[in-house]
């Protein structure tokens, strides 16, 4: 295993990184306005991603994507996270859906969602997360989905469905079998936007940012029963299969937003003085580049290490969540160091800075909060030892 980018990966990863920095980042300021410019920009990014051969890398060649195995996107995806808006431009935002749908849908799901999800034709959602319950114990969930006749009538509260407000449907973890144990319990059902009964309650606001994180109602929402995504009963297996890949996928990005506020910082502390010094004759500010340098490096490495293990065709629960801990941590204590360094400015809009820090704190709870995966990587590691082995960190 390589920690550089392998020179096969080099030149596809080169463009992208050309995109990014000249085409996306450039064009934040209007995407970040909305409206009918922002959507005619977009339009243009995603056709020039298309004519460029940069569309839906990470999605399997079977879809139409690029087929680029797991770690070799890592090497990608980190630089298509620079910003925000990397993933609508590159076609990678349907990605998670698409790969549940694959694995689970039937031939008229996939004619009717999936396909127009690769070409980007529609938006998905999901929603699993509830208002009256902790996220951390999904079995607690109370949505439910009666079948009556040939359609599943589906009553609850979800919110944190985000892409809610622009999505073609959702697929909604449901309650459809009361009698069954708490982990066979629930199902997935699609259910389109459009369906009566659905209702989007609010786009919740978080951290002063608007971005499409909504709450819905399900008031006698009814759909056809042939929308039953996978088996009845294995909507935890189906959460974990789309959940596992995503906590990766976002520590992938991850990595591309803290190396443009890496970048920030570093120039900042060249082209700023104080006292009659450059900032970065400053030991205690090189002190903030020898923290950030070691957590992106050590961040790096853990994502590299995971994708190493899906590529082999692990679960990889221990690395996936160890490294979705750590690396939402090290980018929030990178962008904060990077606003220090720029004082009063990094507080503005002035730079990405301001916008990148409210996000980045999210991370530390959506797709499962921090002391889930620890508990969790704790738990299975002590198993090991319960069982009379060990961990041995050369051999895995």
């Amino acid at each position: 295993m390589t920690f550089a980018v392998p020179d096969s990966v080099r030149p596809l990863r080169d463009a992208v990184h050309a995109f990014m920095t000249e085409r996306v980042e450039p064009a934040e300021g209007v995407l970040h306005r909305g409206g009918p410019e922002a959507s005619a920009v977009l339009g243009e990014l995603q056709e020039e991603a298309r004519k460029a051969g940069l569309w839906a890398l990470g999605h399997p060649a079977e879809l139409g994507g690029g087929g680029l195995p797991f770690l070799d996107y890592v090497y990608v995806n980190e630089v298509q996270g620079r910003s925000e808006f990397g993933q609508l431009a590159l076609g990678t935002f349907t990605l998670q859906d698409s790969l549940m749908l694959h694995e689970f849908a039937g031939p008229e799901q996939r004619e009717r969602f999936l396909e127009p999800l690769v070409r980007a034709e529609i938006w998905p959602s999901f929603a699993m997360t509830e208002p009256a319950v902790s996220s951390s114990d999904p079995t607690q969930l109370r949505t439910e989905a009666v079948l009556d006749g040939d359609e599943w009538v589906i009553n609850g509260h979800k919110w944190f469905t985000t892409g809610a407000n622009r999505a073609a449907y959702t697929t909604v973890m449901c309650r459809t079998e009361p009698d069954a144990p708490p982990h066979l319990a629930f199902s997935m059902i699609l259910v389109p936007t459009d369906t009566p009964g659905y209702t989007i309650v609010r786009d919740t606001p978080v951290l002063g940012l608007d971005g499409g994180h909504c709450e819905v109602r399900y008031e006698d929402v009814r759909v056809p029963s042939a929308n039953l995504l996978g088996p009845r009963g294995q909507g935890f297996l189906i959460a974990q299969r789309r959940l596992g890949p995503g906590r990766i996928f976002h520590c992938m990005r991850w990595l591309g937003q803290a190396q443009r506020a890496f970048d920030l910082m570093c120039r900042r502390l060249h082209e700023r003085s104080a006292s009659g010094r450059p900032l970065a004759d400053r030991q205690l500010m090189r002190q903030h580049v020898f923290d950030s340098y070691t957590e992106i490096q050590s961040a790096r490495l853990l994502t590299l290490h995971a994708a190493q293990a899906i590529d082999r065709g692990e679960q990889a629960r221990v690395e996936i969540g160890a490294v979705k801990v750590a690396a939402a941590r090290m980018l929030h204590n990178v962008i904060d160091r990077a606003v220090q360094v720029y004082g009063a400015a990094g507080l503005t809009p002035d730079t990405p800075l301001d916008r990148m820090y409210r996000h980045a704190r999210a991370g530390r709870i959506y797709d499962g909060p921090d002391e889930v995966h620890i508990d969790s990587v704790g738990r299975r590691i002590l198993g090991a030892y319960a069982a009379g082995g060990n961990w041995e960190f050369g051999l895995r």
